[in-house]
């Protein structure tokens, strides 16, 4: 598995390595001993997969509180995504920052997203799935989001009209947030 750090620190991308013959490729995506050894402890208990049928659906900017918190490990299995983790951590400095990565089945690659993050992401392709793991399972009381054209995150989406949830739709902006999540120089 080749571990590479973005711009934010904790956010990582993780491509497996592909074992292909003339029948195709295998891969493993997640190896709970493989990632404790690259210093990667994560308790997965939930898998969620989402199929978007329309190009420039946006799903985000989302995040679940404490105590139900969760890291997810994303990627795209069907069609292609912008996906995107936009730092949330009070006193962090990079709070507001965001870094985004095209995740496709052709390139393999999956987004790490620690807690303390915003995600999201606008698909490119019809028909397009997405699939995570996430650390702890899905509490409606911890759900949260900003909206995903807040100006002073600024991210390039690639879209001015997308496809959106009445939810994600009347998201409030980040300065109106109070973020659960606190940064620590550990």
């Amino acid at each position: 598995m080749q571990i590479e750090q973005t711009a934010l620190e904790g956010v990582l991308i993780l491509t497996p390595k592909r074992f292909g013959d003339d029948r195709g490729w295998f891969c493993e995506t997640w190896n709970a001993n493989a990632m404790a050894q690259a210093g990667l402890k994560l308790g997965f208990v939930q898998d969620n997969h989402s199929m978007s049928a329309a190009v420039g659906t946006l799903r985000g900017l989302h995040y679940q509180a404490p105590p139900h918190a969760q890291d997810k490990l994303v990627r795209c299995t069907a069609g292609l995504i912008f996906d995107v983790a936009v730092d949330f951590r009070r006193g962090s400095p990079s709070f507001g920052r965001w870094v985004g990565v095209e995740l496709s089945p052709q390139n393999g690659r999956q987004l790490l997203v620690p807690k303390g993050f915003l995600h999201g992401f606008v698909t490119r392709l019809p028909n397009t799935e997405v699939q995570y793991k996430c650390t702890d399972v899905y509490a409606p009381d911890c759900d949260g989001g900003v909206r995903w054209d807040d100006p002073e995150i600024g991210i390039d989406w690639g879209v001015s009209t997308p496809v959106l949830s009445a939810k994600d739709a009347v998201a409030p902006l980040l300065r109106d947030v109070a973020s659960p999540f606190e940064w620590s120089a550990a």
